[in-house]
């Protein structure tokens, strides 16, 4: 799961270990560790993903064995072990969003960007993925976009078609 070839160097800037320094100060002497999950959530943010790199980094901040950070971070589905898309479509699979329509969102999305769940499309703009209960089950079926996380709901195939088309025009006027 954690590939070499997947990996890039990262240096953390000022600001980031800052950042990481005021997340350690929220707990007890000695119990630097806590801070795991907020710091790989900065980490993430500011590179989009985990690389082995910047985790064996967060380790050494934190003063613990690589082999913890690896641990949370392949945990949780939150973290992203692989460079992502621009804009990241997570749709809820849960049975709620399933019974309104969440299977066939995913298989239009899986159609329409030609790419299968959590692959990249070729332009770099999407990635696509079935996630875990977004809790909004009274407007299934939902979808959040990563890393801003932004909601959707009450999708239908055309409502999809139409948020890839905005933000394929969004990433076109930011180039």
């Amino acid at each position: 799961m954690l590939s070499v070839k997947e990996n890039m160097i990262v240096d953390f800037s000022t600001e980031l270990l800052g950042k990481f320094a005021e997340v350690v100060s929220r707990y007890p002497e000695g119990k630097q560790k806590s801070a795991l999950l907020p710091i790989l959530h900065l980490v993430q943010a500011e590179y989009g993903w985990l690389s082995v790199d910047a985790m064996e980094k967060v380790a050494t901040f934190l003063d613990i064995q690589p082999i913890e950070v690896f641990e949370v971070a392949t945990f949780y589905t939150m973290y992203f072990l692989q460079p992502q898309g621009k804009y990241n479509l997570e749709i809820c699979r849960t049975g709620p969003c399933c019974l309104v329509g969440a299977e066939k969102i995913m298989g239009h999305l899986e159609q329409t960007l030609g790419v299968k769940e959590g692959e990249v499309t070729a332009d770099g703009l999407f990635m696509w993925r079935g996630v875990e209960c977004l809790a909004a089950c009274g407007y299934g079926p939902v979808l959040q976009i990563g890393p801003s996380y932004t909601f959707y709901e009450n999708l239908t195939p055309e409502s999809v078609d139409q948020l890839i088309t905005e933000l394929k025009d969004k990433a076109k006027s930011e180039a």
